[in-house]
């Protein structure tokens, strides 16, 4: 599996860390709601497909000893340099193995919809299951249908002096895949006129009662599940929370 680690965002890096990195600034009212109450001072907790680390920056801030996980070497890049408080590994989420010491999960902002099949679904729950502590909890959230109609279709577009993205989506619902095609320009070296390069992300729309169903199939209890809207009441998130699920569940004490 290491030869098919994700790192597909190795080019997206930079302009990720630029443009979305301030999804974790808007996540956190999530994590203290379903999460960080039941946990210790300086729990361990795991951010997996932790991208450009401003989340465990956060919660590095707040006093959790935090390990990312990411399978792009680019993003934990700017992750050390985001959190240098955190420990990161270049890891597939896929294939990881790490001991069983952490009182928290959480993989955030879609990560899990770019796992493409209910199989290597299931590869990831088994290793976060292993890597938590009998008892700890594991949130993740996932654009659901509902979503992927609303938000992924059109096109949008950032501009600044230093660099430019375009981002066209698109969603098939029957094959239930949606695509996003990323153009980026940055200025090349030596000011040698502006450096394109092109991106493709796959996501996959996983069904709710799959998820379950796979969760339960590692052994995971309590399985919960939060529309953003309509369960966790954050009205004002409609533009990045429509049709997004988050599934909260435990390892069992015993």
């Amino acid at each position: 599996m290491a030869s098919d680690r994700y790192s597909q965002y190795d080019t997206f890096a930079w302009f990720y860390n630029r443009h979305w990195g301030g999804f974790a600034e808007r996540i956190m009212p999530v994590l203290e709601r379903l999460v960080l109450p039941a946990l210790p001072d300086g729990a361990r907790l795991l951010d997996l497909c932790c991208g450009t680390g401003q989340l465990a920056r956060i919660l590095t801030v707040h006093g959790y000893r935090v390990t990312g996980i990411d399978g792009s070497e680019e993003m934990l890049r700017y992750a050390r340099m985001n959190a240098p408080g955190a420990s990161f590994v270049v890891a597939d989420a896929r294939s990881f193995v790490l001991p069983a010491e952490y009182r928290a999960a959480v993989s955030l902002f879609d990560s899990l919809n770019h796992v493409m099949g209910l199989d290597e679904l299931r590869a990831v729950f088994s290793n976060v299951y292993a890597a938590l502590v009998p008892g700890g909890t594991f949130l993740f959230d996932l654009t659901v249908e509902d979503g992927y109609r609303a938000r992924w279709r059109g096109s949008f577009g950032i501009a600044e002096d230093d660099n430019a993205c375009v981002v066209r989506n698109r969603y098939d619902p029957d094959t239930k895949v949606g695509r996003s095609d990323i153009t980026m320009f940055r200025p090349g070296a030596q000011a040698r006129g502006w450096r394109r390069s092109d991106l493709t992300l796959l996501h996959h729309c996983h069904a709710e009662d799959a998820v379950r169903a796979a969760l339960e199939g590692v052994r995971f209890r309590e399985i919960r599940a939060f529309d953003v809207l309509t369960d966790l009441n954050m009205p004002d998130a409609a533009a990045w929370a429509a049709g997004r699920v988050f599934f909260l569940s435990r390892r069992p004490e015993k």
